[in-house]
């Protein structure tokens, strides 16, 4: 479909804006895409002052005393349910509100600290982890967001009480990482006080239990063509509100209540109309960006318990007259094991932080980590089993039971190959657009001097490695790396979008190598800087070197995998892979749902 002049208009703005002010003024993620370090957005790590940092630390002791005494992730896991004592202690806890303000009753506690919970939370009994999340990253974030007064002071001292729990109902059989594809209606009835939702969401956390649900419909918008995305806060007591499953079984995280749910000509209140008429997609875009976030927190909790536990069994475990330790295949395990950990961690607090300063956009860094983490642990998972063997494989040890918890972590708030061409095409719009005014002012030169000028500033800025700004001299080789392949994933973006033009939103070859290359390339930033704070800071000595061996195994191992995805952008099997595909699937009809 063809632009229309006004979007032609605004495409042309964006495009301009990119040319004049730069790539320094986007976030860390989107400026990766034009070339260019962003240094300003990531050193130093970020840090919470002494005063937050202590209270941070009693709360989260405070956390890790109730798992471990309070928490039985073998019965949640076997009763296929979360008791209520367990609710109501993370309710007093201050968990369930812990980033509510405090005039409604919750904490007013920070992005970063919450994160610092979740990790305990979640390296104890994923199913907990989840509901948590389900509940504050997404159930009532919402409401913390976009809800007027009177809406707060409604829903949230209960939610923050664990009086009611919230759920956000977003999944339908039509739309899951597909967001925008909604099909659940709302009409606004003849009077316009109330709106009539008729539709089905399913795999909705909490969504059996809550007594409060973000709903997402569709709505007509006066003076918009078609319907909108709405978001509507909605409760079970309303007549037409229907638990179609309250527990769906499933493979893992069982203790969450994960239901199916029907609207049959629901009557909803006008005043149930969470933010504005019509914006319900871009706040359930922004709600789960902080879902995004507490994954990482969770993944890494998970992941350094398995970390710990496999390093204890190799150092004691003994097999052909040596500990497993000694020998170098379990050696690589566990380095890689134990770096991707440090990097979950890293990238987990800069995106937290990055929510705390108050940042416009992280939408591509929340969606780097949730594909990070997930994926890293599910590695982490699988190598645990292995280093123990048969045993693994029993119901006494927990990790048959982390395994089945851990898979559902990259479905979950975004596929995540689903996220990995989002990461690609989002990130390639801005060079796109400046690419594109750039093809155009060929064909004009004179006029468009001005473009091309700024244009050749930008192709020059390619020719050097931009500065990695490291402190400690013991990270210079690591940063000068690290400079280079930004230079090189510019050069690369630049590339494919000649190669390909507007074709490129088509090619997920091309868009999985770039996002891989660009996750790494997060991930190392965020590891670099963390290491250059940590060996300037005062910690022990011991710390600070097994800290460096850790992170720069991690970044050297990172360099090589760049270095790869973005080679086999040029050099690949990518017409071998589609036809053998080809060979094996057959005709493909476009019809039905694609249900097995």
């Amino acid at each position: 479909m063809p632009l229309t002049v006004q979007q032609r208009q605004e495409q042309m703005k964006q495009a301009e804006e990119l040319l004049f002010s730069g790539p320094q003024t986007l976030g860390f993620a989107k400026s990766l895409y034009f070339g260019h370090f962003n240094a300003e957005r990531i050193f130093p790590y970020p840090e919470p002052s002494p005063e937050e940092r202590s209270e941070i630390a009693e709360r989260v002791a405070a956390v890790r005393r109730f798992c471990q005494e309070k928490i039985d992730p073998v019965r949640i896991d076997r009763e296929a349910d979360i008791p209520e004592e367990v609710i109501r202690g993370l309710a007093e806890l201050g968990v369930l509100g812990w980033a509510v303000p405090k005039p409604w009753g919750g904490l007013g506690g920070s992005q970063y600290g919450y994160c610092k919970v979740m990790e305990v939370i979640g390296g104890h009994d994923a199913s907990v982890a989840v509901f948590v999340n389900a509940h504050h990253s997404i159930g009532l974030r919402a409401l913390v967001l976009a809800g007027t007064e009177e809406q707060k002071r409604t829903w949230l001292p209960d939610l923050v009480a664990g009086r009611k729990l919230a759920a956000f109902a977003l999944t339908e059989p039509q739309a899951g990482s597909d967001a925008a594809n909604v099909q659940t209606r709302a009409e606004p009835t003849p009077d316009g006080q109330a709106y009539i939702l008729n539709g089905e969401k399913r795999y909705i956390t909490n969504g059996g239990i809550a007594g409060l649900l973000t709903v997402m419909a569709r709505t007509p918008v006066p003076g918009k063509e078609g319907s909108h995305i709405t978001a509507f806060l909605v409760t079970p007591d309303l007549p037409g509100f229907e638990v179609v499953e309250a527990r769906m079984p499933k493979v893992g995280i069982r203790g969450t209540a994960t239901a199916r749910l029907a609207f049959r000509n629901m009557r909803v209140p006008k005043e149930n109309i969470l933010g504005q008429l019509g914006k319900g997609l871009k706040l359930a875009l922004t709600v789960l960006d902080f879902g995004r976030t507490t994954f990482g927190a969770s993944c890494t909790g998970a992941a350094k318990f398995l970390v710990r536990a496999a390093a204890e069994h190799v150092r004691t475990r003994r097999q052909f007259g040596q500990a497993l330790a000694e020998f170098e295949m379990v050696k690589k395990k566990i380095a890689h094991m134990a770096a991707n950990t440090y990097a979950m961690e890293s990238a987990t607090y800069h995106c937290a932080s990055l929510i705390d300063s108050g940042a416009e956009d992280f939408m591509l860094e929340t969606a780097m980590l949730k594909v990070f983490s997930t994926d890293a642990l599910w590695q982490i998972v699988n190598d645990t089993i292995q280093l123990y063997g048969g045993a693994a494989y029993f119901t006494d040890l927990p990790f048959e039971r982390m395994m089945r918890d851990a898979r559902i972590n990259q479905i979950g708030e975004g596929a995540n190959d689903v996220l990995r061409a989002f990461i690609a095409v989002a990130g390639l719009r801005g060079p796109g657009l400046g690419l594109k005014e750039v093809l155009d002012a060929l064909y004009r030169p004179w006029s468009q001097l001005g473009t091309l000028l700024r244009f050749g500033q930008n192709r020059l800025s390619h020719m050097w490695t931009p500065e990695v700004p490291v402190r400690h001299p013991e990270l210079r080789t690591e940063a000068y790396e690290l400079g280079r392949r930004v230079r090189e994933f510019g050069r690369a973006v630049e590339a494919v979008l000649r190669t390909h033009r507007e074709d490129v939103v088509e090619k997920q070859y091309v868009q999985e190598r770039l996002a891989d290359a660009a996750i790494e390339l997060y991930t190392s930033a965020c590891v670099i800087s963390r290491l250059d704070s940590t060996l300037l800071s005062d910690a022990p000595e011991a710390e600070r070197k097994r800290e460096l061996d850790v992170g720069r195994f991690y970044l050297r191992a990172a360099n090589r995998r760049i270095r790869h995805h973005l080679a086999a952008l040029w050099d690949n099997d990518d017409e071998d892979t589609t036809r053998a595909a080809d060979a094996v699937l057959g005709p493909i009809s476009s019809a039905g749902n694609g249900a097995p």
